[in-house]
């Protein structure tokens, strides 16, 4: 066999087997679906819950990478901790374990089969369910099937003397070759940017016996270091809590990996104790993977506060106020549409908090007579320059998500999204837009007359009142608010009217300048639209259009 065959064989088959992961992330994502939002937006700060939820979550997605820069955008986004997302990390690594006893498995002659199968119901199912739980189990069968083509290319390497002379220069036979090892399996997962990929070459490897088992172990080592690189890259530009994420991803590896390495002969002893010879090579790797991260784990968990207090230390706070950013546009992370859509929820959540604010701050300035409050004002409208911003991190974010395979559920909850923050950014420009009637009354030496401020203030806290309620509906997922939000919405307009011909009368009999009358107007009718906006996104909510 030639070396071309080899390479393609082993190329072909590791291309195969990510493609396979690809598929079956993708494929248990969209098919678990708000599942899997509802998991991660449970985190608390109680450490095994975090801990669980870290592993559940990598488990299902196959990714300790794509874990941790999901956490990286929820952290950059001011939605997570620095301190829960330590406790993520944590059960990320157990959960990562997976990939290695899926790799371990001796099914790789089912791969094919469960392709043929699960292709078919993929290509002419009608069902989105069924089409993804297909997508999940043809990914499970390409990855079964490349494991197949890998064995097959690495086989005739252990007849070649020049590859097992390579090979036996890393044979973990001193601290020396120890650590060569765990540099060598560190620098090709960070090229790879994939740890399941090249532990399913280091247990194919072992399984064809190129390498010993001392050697793998060795590898996976360095490969739980290698796998880091991906969450480093990710916290590039992102804000200084999210590097912080990053780095506690790093230091959490490269510090166990560094305190196996020196009592490593002791740990392989252990290793012989649990795992017999007569074991199957690639479960005695997939056994010291699991016992490695659970003893990470156990090390790490009563450290979180201890690790983030360092984390803060290192990279400390700036003195100026960073702005909150929706996330780090990753490609990594809009192959996770489950948590981009909770990501973008909090979002959301956010633009309705924003949005009720500026009624606030609104109010204060409507009550004060003369120069008004030029530092509430100036709130205001940066408030309104924020939601557009984040209107359109969030439209830029969820596009990119919807070009991915996800759901008919995901999507609709997708284009809820969109009308929510499209509805909020215009809330936002018709609060700047009374503030910019008051200030265009107050430099032409005009006041409300006693009656207009007191009718504008009513309105204003029954609009204020009435946006509250509609985002506490949003915020907690009450569809049954539609028929109070009509029969609410049908008040404000109602008073808006009345106040309207009350102040037509005040204009007939002269007591109210001609200029004054068309502000006082367009407020009546900016409040109006308000209403109108937060009506939208009730009917939003309970799926209309």
């Amino acid at each position: 066999m030639t070396v071309i065959t080899i390479v393609g064989d082993v190329v072909g088959g590791l291309c195969v087997f990510l493609l396979g992961m690809k598929y079956m992330s993708e494929g248990m994502q969209a098919a678990a679906g708000g599942g899997l939002r509802r998991m991660i937006s449970a985190v608390t700060d109680n450490r095994l819950m975090a801990c669980a939820t870290g592993a559940a979550v990598t488990a299902l997605i196959q990714s300790s990478s794509v874990t941790t820069v999901m956490l990286i955008g929820m952290v950059n986004a001011g939605v997570m901790t620095l301190v829960q997302a330590i406790g993520v990390i944590l059960g990320a690594d157990i959960g990562t374990t997976v990939t290695a006893w899926i790799v371990a498995l001796k099914v790789t002659k089912y791969g094919l089969p469960l392709l043929g199968v699960s292709g078919f119901f993929y290509l002419f199912t009608r069902s989105d369910r069924i089409r993804f739980i297909a997508m999940m189990v043809m990914g499970i069968g390409m990855v079964f099937f490349g494991l197949s083509l890998m064995k097959m290319g690495f086989e005739p390497l252990r007849d070649m003397p020049e590859f097992v002379a390579l090979f036996s220069r890393f044979s973990p036979t001193s601290y020396g070759g120890v650590l060569k090892c765990i540099l060598a399996g560190a620098l090709v997962t960070a090229v790879v940017q994939s740890s399941s990929a090249t532990i399913a070459i280091t247990i194919t490897l072992a399984r064809t016996d190129v390498i010993g088992y001392d050697s793998a172990v060795a590898l996976v080592l360095g490969q739980n270091v290698g796998t880091t690189i991906t969450a480093f890259l990710a916290s590039l530009g992102a804000s200084r809590n999210a590097k912080r994420v990053a780095y506690a991803h790093v230091i959490i590896k490269v510090v166990a990996v560094a305190l196996m390495a020196l009592v490593f002969f002791p740990y392989m002893s252990l290793l012989r104790s649990l795992t017999p010879e007569t074991m199957d090579v690639a479960k005695r790797i997939a056994v010291s993977h699991t016992l490695f991260n659970v003893c990470l784990v156990f090390l790490f968990l009563p450290l979180r506060s201890v690790l983030a207090t360092m984390l803060m230390r290192m990279v400390p706070d700036s003195p100026y106020k960073e702005p909150a950013r929706l996330t780090f546009l990753d490609v990594r992370l809009l192959d996770s549409p489950a948590f981009g859509l909770q990501q973008s929820s909090d979002e959301i959540r956010r633009m309705g908090e924003g949005s009720a604010k500026m009624l606030t701050w609104m109010r204060e300035i409507l009550e004060k007579d003369g120069d008004g409050d030029a530092k509430l004002e100036k709130k205001v409208f940066h408030r309104e320059e924020v939601l557009d911003i984040m209107q359109k991190e969030i439209v830029e974010f969820l596009s990119h998500l919807l070009q991915g395979s996800v759901s008919q559920d995901m999507m609709d909850v997708a284009r809820k999204q969109l009308r929510y923050a499209d509805e909020y950014e215009s809330i936002s420009d018709y609060v700047a837009a009374i503030l910019k009637l008051r200030l265009k009354l107050r430099q032409q030496n005009l006041e409300l007359t006693p009656e207009g401020r007191q009718a504008v203030l009513e309105l204003h806290d029954m609009v204020a009142e009435y946006m509250d309620t509609v985002n506490e509906a949003v915020e907690s997922g009450n569809e049954g608010i539609l028929s109070r939000a009509r029969s609410e919405g049908e008040r404000i307009s109602l008073m808006m009217k009345n106040e309207r011909a009350a102040h037509l009368v005040r204009m007939e009999e002269q007591r109210v300048a001609p200029l004054m009358s068309l502000g006082f107007v367009d407020m009546l009718q900016s409040y109006r639209k308000i209403k109108d906006h937060t009506l939208n996104i009730a009917e939003a909510l309970c799926g209309e259009k």
